[in-house]
C-alpha cells in the first residue's frame, strides 16, 4: 500500500475565514493556590467571530436593544 501525499492544505486565510464565519468560544477558570489560600483567580471567556456573526447571536440572546422607536 503506498502513501499519498495530500495537496489539499489550508492556507492562513482559509483557516481565518472559517473561524470567523462560525465563531470561536473558549471559556477558561483557573485557580492557583498554595496551602490552601487562594493566590490567584482567571476566569476568561474569549469570543472571536466577525461583527455579523457576533450581531447575530447578540439578537437572538437579547443582548442588543432594538431601537425601533426614534427621538426626532
Amino acid at each position: 500500500m503506498a502513501l499519498k501525499k495530500s495537496t489539499d492544505a489550508s492556507s492562513l486565510a482559509e483557516v481565518v475565514d472559517r473561524i470567523l464565519d462560525k465563531g470561536i468560544v473558549i471559556d477558561a477558570y483557573a485557580i492557583v493556590a498554595l496551602v490552601g489560600i487562594e493566590l490567584l483567580s482567571v476566569e476568561a471567556r474569549v469570543v472571536i467571530a466577525s461583527v455579523e456573526r457576533w450581531l447575530s447571536y447578540a439578537e437572538a440572546v437579547g443582548l442588543v436593544a432594538d431601537d425601533t422607536t426614534t427621538a426626532v
